[in-house]
């Protein structure tokens, strides 16, 4: 059964309402004419009721009795010009009456479901805005489209609002993690040389820089998540090929590939042109570059495609590696998740990668998604727009 509209939803049930009111009273007053003529010919004598009842049967022969009938049985207000008699209209006001509270009945019946989901609605939202998450609103099958749109769009609204708090949540206490690991080492490192445990030397030097390095990197890909989720990640919109994009950044990354010992498949469209940010599109390349050396070296293999599908670009990172679980894909693309028994974990990283691509595809107006091979490993795809409205 097809889902209607509200228009046509509420406008079917007012209207059989409408003609069934009409309807009612129509029946009634047929009725009410029908029992008062019964009545009549009770009344009448047999030889005058069968007399009525013959020339009824041929009205134009028999008129004159039929008027000489009409006149002993029946009131003479009956035939006159205007309304007629004042006791039918009396019983027409009767039947409104009494039809007018039965159809109210019979419309706050029917309008009960669309009341009923609106106030589970306003009842889930209030318990949202008391804090309770866990909240869901039931689908009536037979509501409107737009009614069981509005219960999607506010189930969805809860769990993205749910899934947003335990990121929060699980975001401050792992941000606290990978801010705190390397400020411990830089700082032990730094009151080792203070308590002369280790040398005052450029080496020793070196390794705090480097755990500095770190921070301050960290906090530069916390800083650009939080501009693109606030929607203000800078773009410098420029056209170019993100097939000679790839390919510059594969030839830099081509020392770490021979060192894992991972061959290289590409298919590179060089005819394909998009108007983008280079340097985003870049990292967002570099990401996934070091995202299939760190987690898919035992793959041995990487192809890597750039065709144009659909008025968009199609980059596809395809590994060998051991693949994440089909639970765990959607989880991704969320901060500091890392999939520790599925992906095996050769370097560092604080677990941003994905969460900043998918930030730049979405600053471009594009989107990234990953799913399992048939034949082992990830397949990392990305899509963008071939022009990037900024």
């Amino acid at each position: 059964m097809s889902k209607r509209p509200l228009w046509l939803w509420v406008g079917l049930r007012m209207t059989l309402l409408a003609v069934g009111a009409v309807i009612t009273i129509t029946v009634c007053m047929y009725l009410y004419f029908w029992i008062s003529d019964y009545l009549v010919l009770q009344s009448m004598r047999p030889e005058d009721r069968a007399a009525l009842l013959a020339g009824l049967a041929d009205v134009p022969r028999n008129e004159s009795r039929l008027w000489q009938l009409l006149q002993t049985y029946y009131d003479i207000h009956d035939f006159l010009p205007g309304p007629g008699n004042s006791i039918d209209w009396l019983v027409l006001y009767g039947f409104v009456i009494v039809v007018i509270p039965f159809t109210l009945m019979v419309g706050l019946y029917l309008s009960r479901p669309l009341s009923r989901q609106f106030r589970q609605i306003a009842v889930g939202a209030r318990r949202v805005a008391e804090g309770d998450l866990s909240v869901r609103v039931s689908q009536h099958p037979r509501q409107p489209k737009e009614m069981q749109r509005l219960c999607t769009d506010f189930n969805k609204l809860v769990e993205r609002l749910a899934l947003y708090e335990s990121e929060v949540a699980e975001s401050s206490s792992n941000l606290a993690h990978e801010l705190r690991t390397p400020l411990n080492a830089a700082l032990g490192r730094v009151q080792g040389m203070l308590d002369e445990v280790f040398p005052l030397c450029p080496e020793q030097l070196r390794l705090v820089q480097n755990q500095l390095y770190n921070l301050n990197t960290l906090v530069g890909d916390l800083h650009l998540l939080s501009l693109a989720h606030a929607g203000q990640l800078p773009l410098h919109i420029s056209r170019f090929s993100p097939a000679r994009l790839v390919e510059e950044r594969l030839a830099w990354f081509a020392p770490q590939f021979e060192a894992a010992g991972m061959q290289l498949h590409t298919a590179l469209a060089d005819d394909v042109v998009i108007e983008a940010d280079p340097a985003r599109v870049g990292q967002l390349i570099n990401i996934l570059i070091e995202n299939a050396l760190k987690y898919a070296s035992d793959g041995r293999e990487l192809s890597v495609a750039v065709c144009q599908a659909k008025g968009c670009v199609l980059l596809e990172f395809l590994d060998r590696g051991q693949a994440v679980e089909q639970k765990d894909l959607g989880n991704m693309f969320v901060r500091f998740w890392r999939a520790e028994q599925s992906r095996a974990r050769v370097s560092g990283g604080g677990g941003l990668g994905l969460s900043i691509a998918q930030a730049i595809c979405e600053a471009h107006g594009g989107r990234i998604s990953a799913q399992r091979r048939a034949e082992g490993g990830l397949a990392l795809q990305v899509t963008l727009p071939l022009v990037t409205t900024a």
